[in-house]
């Protein structure tokens, strides 16, 4: 989870500074950056889903002391404004238009913060992870996020998990991988990965 969250982090603030940059009319980079942000939405859905589906109910039934919390966390997976920044999201794509811009990115910003206090309060709940769920449950949270990532799309999710990964989080997620697809990812993933990311914020990611 930790890993995760910390695409979250680095994405989001990312995502509302390069909308800003966008010239008027420039509507060839805003579809860029459209993908680029239906991307990380879509990611951001696919991993609270996993949490509903995998993570609450067990914890619900295993950790009661702690269910006025587990039900908050719930609650606020239907109310991060996930909506409105799509919205305005396919408004922006096809004008460019900077008023335009300027509103997705602020509600971007607002989305942010409540995702920020919503992943500091999910720290809380990590604890109650480790006690109350086996390793092949944790083990299924990874496997839903691998098995809802279209195939093409997932050297990008390696890539962003293990760029700012340490060596023993980089060794860890790529544990349950099978050798010859992890060969692929650590070479033409990592390739593919370094030329979505110069595209998307103009620069490559740093070499790790």
């Amino acid at each position: 989870m930790v890993v995760i969250h910390r695409i979250f982090q680095r994405e989001f603030v990312l995502m509302s500074q390069l909308i800003r940059q966008v010239p008027e009319g420039d509507v060839a980079r805003a579809q860029v950056l459209a993908k680029y942000a239906g991307q990380l939405l879509d990611g951001l859905h696919q991993h609270h889903a996993g949490e509903d589906e995998l993570v609450w109910p067990k914890l619900l039934e295993r950790a009661t002391p702690e269910r006025a919390l587990i039900e908050r966390m719930q609650a606020q997976h239907h109310a991060d404004g996930v909506q409105r920044v799509n919205e305005q999201l396919a408004g922006w794509e096809s004008s460019a238009d900077k008023a335009r811009g300027e509103e997705l990115a602020a509600s971007i910003d607002e989305l942010r913060t409540h995702l920020l206090e919503h992943l500091d309060e999910e720290k809380q709940i990590l604890p109650l992870v480790s006690q109350h769920l086996t390793k092949p449950e944790w083990d299924a949270i990874g496997e839903h996020a691998r098995a809802s990532t279209p195939k093409d799309q997932l050297p990008i999710l390696f890539g962003a998990i293990l760029e700012d990964a340490t060596p023993q989080e980089r060794a860890l997620m790529l544990e349950p991988i099978p050798f010859p697809i992890k060969l692929l990812l650590r070479t033409l993933g990592a390739r593919q990965y370094r030329r979505y990311v110069k595209e998307v914020r103009g620069v490559e990611p740093a070499r790790r």
